[in-house]
């Protein structure tokens, strides 16, 4: 596979491809075995890591490093490494399968059963540049940037934090699992209404969303293998590409009806699956922001088949568990089949999400399934996604005697507590504090600058910004001037802030000079 012995040349044009030579690859051989057998285990972990951990070099390669790591006589790990602009996941398996026949063969003493493959993946390159070009790449260009017209640039989704202007992409997982009798009835609907299995719990995946965005208009990516043609299917090399699907939940339609939608339009989109995502990128030009991806920020993926490690003839092997603690976006959810049920994991950006959040996300996933089975002719509204513990929560905060009437202003018991403890803290924010009394004469001050601007009952004043001592200033200020406030994330894409500012007809805006 020519992928595997490939580097990358810059040329005037760009990168260009170069495959090497055949040589012998070289499988380096590392021996934890003379380490104490309680030490292996750890040592092994930090070895996996960091050989996860080593970058490539585009230019000089290797692309594809396996190594040997040897834990004792009769055990050994094999890593097999490979950057992804050479492979994908199809072509893991496509690697396990042939490993599997030349080990067999080779155990035996015969030569590699192996046929020659019939194309190159430079041949399927060029055949892809030039079929997407002139009247079909502006057809395809066009069905994008059409399907994808105004789009909300961000899903918004209640975070446990706000999101920084910068990502880290550090990351989590929890467990996601659907057992065999329920997705034997999954199945069974999708079928009813002429869908798949992938399609169904995409849409359950797009419904959740749908909830807690409080919004009808969701896009979700999802990557397909892109092998469409099938002198494809048995090369090693970079096919896959990733689709935005964009789900209409308006108005207020049932899980049924909404699940024929999304058969129609994924459907269409999957027709048009051949543009590469960059091109999709251009075309459509969203608002760029270093703080989200374009055009989606959650996945969803679904695996026909788990992977299996490669058959090795007499020797026993099974599948060495290692997830680097990462997320390019800020959900994923990745099922895969096998068993009859489904199992996978929710990945999710962990300066958004806190772990508990993660698990009570795949809960809800689960619970709404379960409800789509029950009466799959439910408005999706009312949907129930709550366990039996999140429902006594609710009730309990509902529960108890009426309160009196409230006569006195937020703005008013701060004022009082002031009058109390003057010189108590009342803010602290990375390492700056104000007390009591210092953030009520600034809050003051302002109010009085906000009145003598006009700032008065129903009149709107934005806040935009960032986290700080200067916000609880601000919010204290428009309360005390007798006016309310509009807040305005500084993360938000401009084009945003623009459309809040001009929508909410606010005459004044507390910012700071830096944004």
């Amino acid at each position: 596979h020519e992928p595997l012995r490939t580097v990358f040349a810059e040329t005037g044009e760009g990168c260009a491809q170069v495959v090497l030579a055949p040589a012998a690859l070289q499988l380096p051989v590392e021996d934890l075995g003379a380490l104490p057998e309680a030490a292996r285990e750890p040592e092994l972990r930090r070895r996996l890591r960091a050989h996860a951990a080593e970058p490539f070099d585009l230019l000089r390669g290797p692309l594809f490093r396996p190594v040997l790591l040897r834990l004792g006589p009769a055990e050994h790990v094999l890593v097999l490494r490979m950057h992804h602009v050479v492979g994908d996941g199809w072509s893991i398996d496509v690697l396990y399968r042939e490993l599997s026949a030349i080990y067999d063969a080779f155990s035996r003493g015969e030569p590699s059963p192996l046929p020659e493959l019939p194309i190159r993946y430079a041949d399927y390159a060029v055949w892809q540049r030039e079929q997407l070009s002139g009247e079909r790449l502006r057809a395809q260009l066009a069905y994008w940037s059409e399907r994808l017209a105004d789009a909300p640039p961000v899903l918004e989704l209640p975070t446990d934090r706000s999101r920084p202007a910068t990502p880290d992409h550090q990351g989590g997982v929890c467990p996601v699992d659907v057992d065999p009798g329920t997705v034997d009835r999954l199945r069974s609907l999708a079928r009813g209404e002429g869908a798949t299995l992938f399609m169904l719990l995409l849409a359950g995946w797009e419904t959740l969303l749908a909830r807690y965005a409080g919004t009808g208009d969701v896009v979700v990516g999802t990557p397909v293998a892109g092998r469409t043609r099938p002198e494809l299917e048995g090369l090693v090399g970079f096919f896959v590409n990733t689709l935005a699907l964009r789900a209409d939940l308006s108005g207020n339609p049932s899980f049924r009806e909404f699940l024929r939608r999304a058969r129609v339009v994924t459907l269409r989109d999957l027709a048009h699956q051949e543009i590469p995502f960059e091109r999709v990128v251009e075309a459509v030009a969203p608002e760029r922001s270093r703080g989200h991806n374009p055009l989606f920020q959650v996945m969803f993926v679904l695996r026909g088949t788990p992977w299996e490690p490669p058959s090795l003839g007499s020797l026993c092997t099974r599948p060495e568990g290692l997830r680097a603690n990462v997320a390019k976006f800020d959900l994923t959810l990745s099922l895969e089949e096998g068993d009859g049920g489904l199992r996978g994991f929710l990945e999710y950006a962990t300066e958004l999400f806190d772990e508990a959040t993660a698990a009570r996300i795949a809960g809800h996933f689960r619970r709404l399934l379960d409800a789509v089975l029950r009466d799959p002719g439910r408005p999706i509204p009312s949907l129930p996604l709550m366990d039996a513990a999140e429902e006594r929560q609710v009730l309990e905060w509902g529960s108890g005697g009426a309160t009196p009437e409230a006569r006195v202003c937020v703005h008013e018991l701060f004022e009082a507590q002031a009058g109390r403890t003057p010189d108590a803290v009342a803010v602290v924010f990375e390492g700056d504090a104000l007390s009591y009394a210092g953030l009520n004469a600034r809050a003051n001050r302002l109010a009085h600058w906000l009145r003598a601007h006009g700032v008065g009952p129903d009149v709107r004043v934005a806040i935009c910004l960032e986290r700080g001592l200067e916000m609880m200033v601000a919010l204290l200020g428009v309360l005390k001037a007798g006016g309310a406030y509009v807040p305005v994330d500084p993360g938000y894409p401009a084009e945003r802030i623009a459309y809040m500012l001009a929508d909410s007809g606010v005459p004044v805006l507390l910012t700071q000079a830096r944004l």
